[in-house]
């Protein structure tokens, strides 16, 4: 059954920050130096949801619960063609579900060392620019304008130290 051995055209891509407005990127084993959210493909049958969860506790060691926001977008993106032998043929694209984690402040996180082997927590800004991919990028300035800041309205007096 081609199907189940080929890898579903469907992923997601889930932000996880802090109430104060920080970022977590993980640097990948593979490629070098590539710094991403927590990203992974929907197994089939899963839910994007499902999926969103299980890469959070699979990457970073954190039970979502109930707290992950579906941030109701989509992207739409080319499969590398390297990769392409991944997926059934005539696969091109890829679609791609964005989800949020808000956590009140930085927990520890425990990286999955064949997928990661460093993590950090940084500022909307810095994170934009550590990001390797176009679409995390475009995900994190989204974030930063919906979730965090409403988050930081709402407790104006709450910071997060380094």
């Amino acid at each position: 059954m081609a199907e189940q051995t080929t890898k579903r055209a469907q992923s997601v891509l889930v932000v996880i920050c802090t109430r104060g407005g920080e970022f977590l990127l993980l640097k990948r084993t593979r490629p070098v130096d590539f710094w991403q959210s927590v990203t992974g493909s929907l197994s089939h049958g899963e839910t994007p949801r499902h999926a969103a969860a299980r890469e959070v506790f699979e990457e970073t060691g954190l039970r979502v619960g109930g707290a992950l926001i579906d941030l109701r977008h989509t992207n739409l993106f080319p499969i590398i063609r390297a990769w392409r032998d991944r997926y059934a043929p005539n696969i091109c694209f890829n679609r791609e579900y964005w989800f949020a984690l808000v956590l009140e402040t930085r927990r520890l996180i425990r990286l999955n060392p064949r997928e990661h082997s460093e993590y950090r927590w940084l500022s909307a800004g810095p994170a934009q620019l550590m990001a390797t991919s176009r679409t995390n990028r475009s995900a994190i300035r989204m974030l930063e304008t919906r979730v965090c800041s409403a988050m930081r309205s709402l407790y104006p007096h709450h910071s997060v130290s380094s």
